[in-house]
């Protein structure tokens, strides 16, 4: 009898401690852990009583090995902590950061193996975020990872906001769709620039975007990519769930982790309001402190540059049409036939110069600067760069004095076209090269396939390149813009000299044939979820024909849609993209993006809706004046708003740029007005946007003098 209830509390106790339950601060989250049949790991994650993720197994399996981290586990400690701090990131769009969340540690026994694994889990008041962390021991040192098989069981068949899972891009124009109906979608949809064959016609890329038929808006993605594999997703359409997949490297294997190790987080965000999902800090939050002890250094940035002309085509990069046969650095260009239409040459770069000085603006990014481009542009790649060695028409010295001597710095270009090994070979000489020229930031660029042959933008290899290069970067006090990079994961809250990356589909796209209306709806709700993108926003004139006869494309927004992304895209690092003389045409309204603010002090979302509009009010660092940016989609539409975000008793002069009344992206999208009008924390605004158009204001204090003869709102 006393060894049945001894068995029977023993029984009891296992059982209690293999499952576990976890709420967020406010208690609207519910995160419930429990070992399954066979030892397997499961969570499952519920909102309001509303099930976000249903039962989902959890675990990673190895390569060569009888025993990969699946199941046969017990529950050998379990410890739980509360944590609440605020912290001030270096630049962002508020001036501090709250990071409160209630956490779960399961330590998990493996049977017969004597390996131990833990299941760290984070319930915030925005979503739930985990990892697996691998402790010091004796059975689980070197381990290579075949697939991580973590799950993600959707509650139904919910409308997703998706891109098609690649290894080697994430510049795809949203689709919006079914679950269920991924898969047929996918079929139609991708193309040759798809890299991976093994990738199943379910494969979508994270941050994925979803909204139930019940309202309640889920994010799927992952946070502190660092020293792991890229996650993508795989969708099983009958039960509606998603399953991590890694990027492979060239052999085909997903990562090589030693003990002790974590992987990234696996993050879950939402809300009933989709707000909340825009403004989450919760995958910052999941990443280390700012690791860069002196900070003076790294300040937002707006400026223009010597850019769009060549993705235009109106410009080259290439200084000759000539190909050069001996080695970089010794091509005597002099003796070679200029092409006539290089566009990093000294004149060109002085105009812009000169216009970033008349108009405010911070630096001017100069592009086909340097030798090299000749042999690249479509050929064999092995003809190199040094980003050392301009071309003979870009006087280094001479431009960067003659830009200081205006109160401008000139930003650096670096296309390592993907050759990485090639970039760490010249980086230490690259980056001394800046600190020697007076360059502080630096643009760069992985274009094609990677150099070594067979490795993918996003697997760990090259996941610890891009890592490596911000860090050596640091140590020359050098800001890095990244393009064609991983997606960011929140990595520039310990590294915010991390200004800015590119990774997905920005502006050039307008110019390759165009981009979605609605497309600058869903990046905030997914791309920049992980930090802020180099998007290149301002273009006025969007028939391109008009910069180039040869390129047909057309730039599918309005004038005012393109002034309310430097609101609505937030970035430290906004370029005012389009010619120099495309903003002389249009200076009364070229004057918002003079005056917006690139870093903030407060930011409130005011409308929401993935695939829709996205309304946005941000108050600029220091100051009292506010900025408001609305983006719309696909339709016309009525955005209302109020102004209960301005102080109480304050009247302030809000200038609105609007859409005019026939502006449309297509047919009409130089249409606009411009109003000034008095405004208060009570006033509301009913503002018409049209297809693919928008609206921006600028609410500065009123004065005696700035609001003589306005009317209010």
């Amino acid at each position: 009898m006393k060894k049945t209830i001894l068995a029977f509390l023993m029984a009891l106790t296992i059982c209690s401690v293999s499952a576990q339950q976890l709420k967020s601060p406010d208690g609207n989250f519910v995160m419930n852990f429990a070992l399954a049949s066979g030892g397997v790991p499961t969570y499952k994650l519920d909102y309001k009583g509303k099930a976000i993720v249903k039962t989902s197994k959890l675990g990673l399996e190895l390569k060569k090995d009888d025993k990969s981290l699946l199941n046969d586990f017990a529950v050998s400690d379990s410890k739980t902590a509360t944590f609440d701090e605020t912290w001030k990131p270096v630049w962002g769009e508020v001036k501090a950061i709250r990071n409160h969340y209630n956490e779960l540690a399961v330590t998990l026994k493996q049977n017969g193996k004597d390996r131990s694994m833990i299941v760290r889990f984070r319930l915030f008041n925005d979503g739930l975020g985990f990892r697996y962390e691998f402790p010091t021991q004796k059975n689980l040192t070197y381990f290579v990872i075949k697939e991580e098989k973590t799950e993600f069981a959707m509650a139904g068949d919910h409308t997703a906001f998706w891109i098609p899972g690649d290894y080697d891009t994430q510049e795809y124009d949203f689709t919006t769709s079914k679950l269920s109906e991924i898969e047929s979608l996918m079929k139609k949809s991708v193309t040759a620039n798809l890299s991976q064959t093994s990738f199943s016609n379910t494969g979508v890329q994270t941050s994925l975007m979803m909204k139930s038929s019940d309202g309640l808006y889920i994010n799927l993605h992952e946070a502190a990519l660092i020293n792991y594999s890229t996650m993508h997703l795989n969708l099983d359409p009958k039960t509606f769930t998603f399953t991590s997949w890694l990027t492979p490297d060239a052999k085909g294997d997903k990562g090589y982790l030693q003990a002790p190790c974590v992987s990234p987080w696996r993050t879950i965000i939402a809300s009933d309001d989709a707000r909340d999902i825009v403004a989450s800090k919760m995958t910052y939050n999941l990443n280390e402190p700012c690791k860069i002890e002196d900070t003076s250094w790294i300040h937002p940035v707006k400026y223009v540059g010597v850019w769009w002309e060549m993705i235009t085509n109106k410009s080259s990069w290439a200084y000759t049409d000539e190909i050069p046969t001996v080695e970089l650095g010794k091509t005597d260009f002099t003796k070679l036939k200029p092409n006539g239409r290089h566009g990093a040459n000294n004149a060109n770069v002085r105009k812009h110069i000169d216009f970033a000085a008349q108009h405010g603006f911070d630096g001017v990014l100069v592009e086909g600067w340097n030798q090299g481009w000749e042999d690249w542009f479509g050929h064999s790649k092995d003809y190199v760069f040094d980003f050392v060695t301009p071309y003979p028409d870009f006087d280094v010295k001479a431009l960067n004095a003659y830009a200081k001597s205006k109160g401008v710095k000139l930003i650096m270009h670096h296309e390592t076209s993907s050759s990485v090994r090639n970039y760490e070979r010249h980086m230490d000489k690259a980056y001394k090269f800046m600190n020697d020229n007076g360059y502080d930031a630096v643009k760069s660029g992985y274009v094609g396939d990677i150099l070594p042959r067979g490795e993918n933008h996003y697997s760990q290899w090259i996941v610890n390149h891009y890592q490596y290069a911000i860090e050596k970067a640091a140590d020359y006090k050098i800001m890095v813009n990244a393009h064609e990079a991983v997606r960011p994961t929140g990595i520039a809250r310990t590294y915010p000299n991390l200004i800015g990356n590119e990774s997905a589909r920005g502006t050039e796209y307008q110019s390759f044939g165009g981009s979605k209306p609605n497309h600058v709806t869903l990046l905030p709700f997914t791309r920049l979820l992980g930090g802020p993108m180099d998007y290149t926003p301002g273009i006025f004139e969007m028939d391109l024909t008009k910069l180039n006869p040869d390129n047909n494309s057309h730039v599918n927004a309005t004038i005012a849609n393109q002034l309310a992304l430097y609101v609505t895209m937030y970035s430290p690092l906004q370029m005012a993209a389009d010619l120099p003389e495309n903003y002389n045409r249009f200076l009364d309204a070229f004057q918002f993006i003079k005056d917006v603010a690139i870093d903030w002090d407060d930011s409130k979302y005011l409308e929401a809706e993935p695939g829709q509009y996205l309304t946005a009010a941000r108050k600029a660092k220091g100051k009292q004046d506010w900025f408001v940016g609305s983006v719309g989609g696909n339709e016309a539409r009525t955005s209302k708003i109020n102004f209960d975000f301005l102080d109480k008793g304050k009247s302030y002069v809000a200038t609105i740029y609007s859409d005019g009344k026939d502006a449309h992206f297509k047919t009409n999208p130089q249409s606009y007005a411009i109003r000034k009008v008095l405004v208060n924390s009570k006033s509301k605004l009913s503002q018409w946007v049209a297809a693919g158009g928008g609206y921006a204001i600028s609410i500065v204090p009123a004065t005696s003098e700035n609001s003589k003869g306005i009317k209010k709102l």
